[in-house]
């Protein structure tokens, strides 16, 4: 086995590196999520520990990593009769992204099932992680369904195959770390919840500590050995800390006093359900037995929050992660009282990685909202004829300031989010996994069989028996039971949901500006990225005004990343329409290449006013016409408001090939967009 880069010799990430070693001392805190950018040592760190944990007694041979002194019963691989244990270092599993369902959970050997009549269960990785460590680096770029099957056997203890009539169980308890880069998308906020704590992590602006992490990888990278043998003596330390933390643990109090302060910082930060509570008193309690300690102190218990609700508080995927440390003191503070137990005059073994860190809270509550237009999306002054009433234009295209549509405006706040309705992209997708549009996907419903492609992996039984039925009497067992050949196997196909491209190009021309709409129009587009995070769509920000268009944000999976852009997005100058037509059609080419099988959705939001020189409406015309030859799915938001309308925005989706909603319709639940519903399913059935 190669050489890990010791433990002890990371620098910095106090909070990292407390957060691991406190799942070592008790894996009942339930793992680890690290946030944090590309480059900060997070996977450096997470692998180093496999060194700190101690051998694990297994039952020789079983591939499932029986305890010898309380084998599981259930044990495929058992009964295990009565041998001398062997033992082996604690593993840690790592789970690639593009793993498979079968190479997470095992797989049964179906071919030989059927042509052998012979049940054979493979074990997965979530076996081989059974008392020791499973890894999975960028978790939030995981299919939703794996991660469903991870955590399930996480908070189990155990993992299920239930596979075509025939059942295995085995037991599955390990330290579960996950690493991911915000930037590139968010887990699901049931899912964030499954993990005990979170960091934080970014790298350090200290240059003396920048040099420091250069020169020790730099030292490692040129010689392994070396540098492992140099760190060897902190290392065995630390891991004797960590046997005598395992030995305290049982023998570490929590009193009432700090069940209180656990039970009102938890209501306090609004967190869901109680695994919160019982995640910060494990913590609090592992604190403890860290620091040497037998009773739990109010500081334990601020730090297990610092460490357990960041990632529980958070409302909507728009909200700033991390706590508000002033309320948590205030609420440390209010529900302390006199009968908390003073800490062990006996200070304990000398202070760890992370003992003088303040743990990975990370400042700042929930921001306020910004004020705005109603939240009913509606304009709120429809008086007003003009697009561009108010200024001529300047020589930069753009109108002279003291108009709506003047020079550069500041940005408005967007007004409050609301439940979109659902757009999807027609046909049948081989796209990731999802919620948006139709797709053949590994999950979801039977719709047909094939002949499989490689391995079999999902059967279709009743194909297969149909298959395999008129050839009985060939194969010389008519009558005497049915005989089934490699041949005839069917592979199930199954139609499931897929995640989009939602590309968004929003006009911010000074007519949108104009009777205070941009409010309003930034609320929709709010609630249209909400959406595509619900339903784990990328999403890319193409902006328009003045002379051009420009590509605000590359498409990617962090619908924070588009929110933050869209805020800050100024409004003012001309329209140039056809410019961010061509403009999104360039961004999807590009995009095409790079991920094919996402199929996009092109969502303009736009009062269909195109300004420029020459026929710029003409011009935007004739690009829509060229998103629409190369099938791009559309939508046209149309924000044209006050009592003179041109509907320029519908005859702009018609080209496009496309809907055009306008912001009252955008709504789920609006009266408008219902009617609309079933004026268009009554013609529909008209014209069958």
């Amino acid at each position: 086995m190669s050489t890990r880069y010791p433990f002890t010799a990371v620098v910095g990430m106090d909070d990292l590196r407390l957060a691991l070693l406190l799942n070592a001392v008790s894996p009942a805190v339930g793992g680890v999520l690290v946030r944090g950018e590309k480059g900060t040592a997070k996977s450096t760190a997470v692998r180093a520990l496999a060194d700190l944990l101690p051998e694990v007694a297994v039952v020789a041979d079983c591939r499932f990593s029986c305890d010898p002194a309380a084998p599981d019963p259930g044990c495929p691989d058992g009964p295990h009769p009565a041998a001398a244990p062997d033992s082996r270092p604690a593993r840690m599993v790592e789970l690639p992204v593009g793993a498979s369902e079968d190479r997470l959970v095992g797989s049964l050997d179906i071919e030989r099932a059927l042509a052998d009549g012979v049940k054979s269960f493979e074990p997965g990785l979530l076996a081989d992680a059974h008392r020791g460590i499973l890894y999975v680096d960028e978790v939030n770029l995981l299919h939703d369904h794996l991660v469903d099957l991870m955590l399930d056997a996480a908070a189990m203890g155990a993992s299920y195959v239930e596979r075509e009539g025939v059942s295995v169980r085995h037991a599955s308890r390990f330290l579960l770390v996950g690493t991911m880069n915000p930037e590139e998308g968010e887990l699901r906020p049931q899912l964030l919840d499954r993990f005990g704590l979170t960091v934080e992590v970014a790298a350090s602006r200290d240059p003396d500590q920048r040099v420091e992490v250069v020169r020790r990888r730099l030292a490692f990278d040129d010689d392994p050995a070396a540098f492992a043998a140099r760190w060897a003596e902190d290392e065995e330390e630390l891991r004797e800390r960590v046997r005598r933390a395992r030995e305290l643990l049982p023998r570490v109090a929590l009193g009432d006093t700090a069940l209180r302060q656990i039970a009102a910082t938890c209501a306090a930060f609004e967190v869901d359900g109680m695994r919160a509570d019982i995640v910060m008193a494990r913590t609090a309690t592992a604190l403890a037995a860290w620091a040497g300690r037998s009773e739990v102190v109010e500081e334990d218990v601020r730090r297990a929050a610092l460490l357990a609700l960041p990632h529980r508080r958070r409302r909507n995927p728009f909200d700033a992660p991390g706590l508000d440390e002033d309320t948590l003191d205030e609420t440390l503070s209010r529900f302390g009282g006199e009968d908390e137990p003073d800490p062990d005059p006996d200070p304990g073994p000398p202070p760890g990685p992370g003992d003088d860190g303040g743990g990975g809270g990370g400042g700042g509550g929930v921001p306020p909202q910004g004020e705005g237009p109603a939240a009913d999306g509606a304009a709120p002054d429809p008086s007003g004829t003009g697009p561009e009433a108010g200024g001529a234009p300047g020589p930069d295209g753009r109108q002279a300031p003291g108009g709506p549509g003047g020079g550069e405006q500041r940005p408005v706040p967007a007004a409050d989010p609301f439940r979109a309705r659902m757009f999807s992209v027609p046909g049948l997708g081989d796209g990731a996994a999802g919620r948006r549009s139709r797709a053949r996907t590994e999950h979801g419903r039977t719709t047909g069989a094939r002949r499989p492609r490689g391995g079999l992996t999902r059967l279709h039984l009743a194909a297969t028996v149909q298959a395999a039925a008129p050839h009985q009497r060939a194969r010389g067992r008519a009558g005497a039971g049915l005989v089934v050949r490699r041949d005839d196997l069917r592979q199930a196909v199954r139609e499931g949901r897929e995640g989009n491209l939602v590309l968004f190009a929003v006009d911010a021309s000074g007519s949108m500006a104009a009777r205070r709409r941009m409010g309003a129009v930034k609320g929709a587009v709010l609630s249209l990225l909400l959406d595509a995070y619900q339903r784990r769509d990328k999403v890319g920000l193409v902006t328009f005004r003045g002379r051009d268009a420009e590509l605000a944000l590359p498409p990617t999976s962090s619908v924070d990343a588009a929110a933050a852009r869209l805020g800050s997005l100024p409004t003012g100058g001309r329209t140039p329409l056809a410019a961010g037509l061509l403009k999104a059609r360039e961004t999807l080419r590009v995009e095409r290449l790079r991920d094919p099988a996402r199929r996009p959705l092109l969502v303009v939001v736009t009062d269909g006013r195109a300004t420029g020189a020459g026929d710029a409406f003409g011009s935007a015309l004739r690009a829509a016409r060229l998103l629409a030859a190369e099938g791009t799915a559309s939508v046209v938001v149309d924000c044209e408001s006050g009592y003179v309308r041109l509907g320029l925005a519908g005859t702009l989706a018609g080209e496009l090939g496309g809907t055009a909603v306008t912001l009252d319709e955008l709504r789920a639940d609006s009266i408008a967009g219902l009617v609309r519903d079933v004026r268009t399913a009554t013609t529909a059935r008209r014209a069958a």
